[in-house]
């Protein structure tokens, strides 16, 4: 050992600090590739629809899915993401508190996205859905009209099908032009309807609705009309809803769209 005044020669603080070498934990390579992005970390959280799989790095939340258990999620994860996946015990709290208040219906909670490799229009789908309403729904056609696309109505579906992060970006709010509930990406529209039901909302009443042709639902007091699932729609009493087929009806028997639900995009949209 050198004087502590001394600097030491080369030779020496190399020997000096060889000697405070150590072993670097095992966890700490995941735990950097993780960080950067370079891969993710995943653990379940719980849903209406049973345990889901949520994956997340430093980027943000990478995707949220089913899986029979970890290792069928790590595969499938390598095969859609090219980047392995790591079991850890739990959601960041901070992230955690931020899904739970995102499920129970804040729309204005923050929770960062990894979208890399997402296209413009994907993201612009995806924002948009963020909108809707817990315990309402929306056609593919309102967030068609309402992201300036009206005439690509199927390729806002595809975008929804396309969605990484289910629930989180709540795609199970949006349905078919027609009414009818439509597919999902989370399981399939068993699991869609298990979500909506879950939120408050009744999707046989909403599809036997869109079975007979109602599009929209009016109010004889306010002179107003709205999309079905609006919840001010669903304030209106029995003896004061005014069903209407088309948008063009309502307006001609002298009802003005619905400032919150945004009714009329959905017209120009079909």
């Amino acid at each position: 050992m050198t004087h502590p005044l001394i600097a030491p020669s080369d030779d020496e603080l190399a020997a000096e600090l060889g000697e405070l070498r150590t072993d670097a934990p095992s966890s700490l390579l995941p735990r950097t590739l993780v960080a950067v992005g370079l891969a993710d970390a995943y653990t379940t959280m719980p849903s209406p629809i049973g345990p889901l799989y949520v994956a997340f790095n430093g980027l943000g939340v990478v995707a949220v899915e089913t899986a029979p258990d970890g290792r069928a999620f790590e595969r499938s994860h390598v095969a859609r993401f090219g980047r392995p996946a790591y079991a850890v015990a739990a959601l960041p709290e901070k992230l955690e508190r931020a899904i739970a208040r995102r499920l129970d219906g804040g729309r204005r909670v923050s929770i960062e996205l990894d979208l890399r490799g997402r296209t413009g229009f994907e993201r612009d789908v995806w924002t948009k859905a963020l909108e809707i309403p817990r315990g309402e729904v929306r056609p593919y056609g309102w967030i068609a009209a309402e992201i300036g696309r009206p005439k690509a109505v199927r390729a806002v579906g595809t975008a929804l099908g396309h969605n990484p992060v289910p629930l989180i970006v709540p795609c199970h709010r949006v349905v078919r032009s027609d009414g009818m509930i439509g597919q999902y990406s989370l399981g399939g529209p068993a699991n869609k309807r298990t979500i909506l039901e879950a939120e408050g909302l009744d999707p046989d009443e909403l599809e036997t609705l869109a079975r007979a042709g109602i599009r929209y639902i009016g109010s004889d007091t306010t002179r107003i009309y709205c999309l079905p699932s609006c919840h001010a729609a669903r304030r209106i009493t029995g003896a004061h809803r005014v069903p209407f087929h088309s948008a063009t009806d309502g307006e001609r028997a002298g009802y003005r769209a619905c400032r919150r639900c945004r009714p009329t995009g959905v017209s120009a949209a079909a």
